[in-house]
């Protein structure tokens, strides 16, 4: 029940943010100013140093669960290229599993603890094979435009997508509507932050994606 509700909530908020920063700190503190800004999809990629403490912090503060809409988020993973970092993510509290590519291993792991993964996959036969091993989402990556989501839906229309990769606050309506589940952002979301040095600017950016997202939902 955990992952129905883990998926489900990732699909209605629809949009994860990607981040990557110089520390485990600056990490976290990204992801606080993230969700004060309306993103509650969290993922910490393990490119980060330490990036096991950030998600251990996170997760302390943070929760699916949660009630109180200030204490409300998704605390995931990402980056991840194989099973032993999966399962230490998840017993860090990841409440999910992001890997930049199609690892069966990683993938049955995940499976195995009812933990959401989102693989990433570039072409119909990796998808074809993701959804064979029981993947709900696939992370399409790297993606360019939304037609490549139109693309995918002819012969597998039954397949979940989330580009991450090529989406902007301009063009994530465009997603949306050619069908993507959710949306992945990284750089686009702390860029202006980390170059000013005021991580403030997440929150402003996070609210902005936000409210893009919800329109593009409301429009259908």
């Amino acid at each position: 029940m955990n992952k129905l509700r883990t998926i489900q909530s990732i699909v209605d908020h629809g949009i994860v943010a990607v981040l990557r920063a110089k520390d485990a700190d600056e990490v976290a503190e990204m992801a606080e100013q993230a969700i004060a800004g309306g993103i509650k999809a969290i993922e910490i990629t393990m490119t980060v140093p330490s990036a096991l403490r950030a998600i251990e912090k996170l997760a302390a503060k943070y929760s699916s669960k949660a009630t109180d809409e200030s204490k409300f988020a998704i605390i995931g993973v990402g980056t991840v290229l194989d099973p032993e970092t999966a399962r230490a993510a998840i017993l860090s509290g990841a409440e999910f599993v992001v890997g930049p590519a199609l690892n069966p291993a990683t993938v049955a792991l995940c499976n195995r603890y009812r933990v959401p993964v989102m693989p990433g996959v570039m072409t119909i036969k990796e998808i074809q094979e993701a959804l064979e091993l029981g993947v709900d989402i696939v992370k399409l990556f790297p993606s360019t435009t939304p037609a490549m989501i139109k693309a995918i839906k002819g012969p597998l229309p039954q397949a979940n997508v989330m580009p991450t990769g090529g989406v902007t606050l301009d063009n994530v309506g465009e997603w949306i509507s050619a069908g993507a589940v959710a949306v992945g952002i990284g750089s686009d979301l702390t860029a202006e932050a980390t170059k000013k040095g005021d991580l403030n600017l997440v929150a402003k950016r996070a609210a902005q994606y936000a409210e893009a997202f919800k329109r593009a939902k409301a429009i259908g």
